[in-house]
């Protein structure tokens, strides 16, 4: 599996995707919105209740690995073009 990591972590908006992929599946399953982590030690506690849940985990994992692959290609890997760039392509 040939993933363009560099280029895919400097684009604002796969970055975006990744963060809601695990963190939206921990706020629908405790029933929360955004609203509701209104302090640090919420959002701890938060945290501290996903980690002691392996469902929830697995959940999160496959709900990350879901944006990964690059719907334009078969398979899982970049193409050989999306390989060769430095940043994300403006086209």
């Amino acid at each position: 599996m040939k993933i363009n990591w560099l280029v895919r972590f400097n684009n604002r908006a796969f970055v975006i995707r990744l963060l809601l992929a695990i963190i939206l599946p921990i706020l629908t399953y405790f029933g929360l919105k955004f609203e509701d982590l209104t302090s640090w030690a919420g959002v701890y506690e938060l945290f501290l209740k996903f980690l002691g849940n392996p469902y929830l985990i697995g959940l999160s994992i496959v709900s990350a690995l879901n944006i990964v692959p690059d719907p334009t290609t078969a398979g899982l890997s970049d193409s050989s073009r999306a390989m060769t760039y430095t940043e994300p392509s403006k086209d």
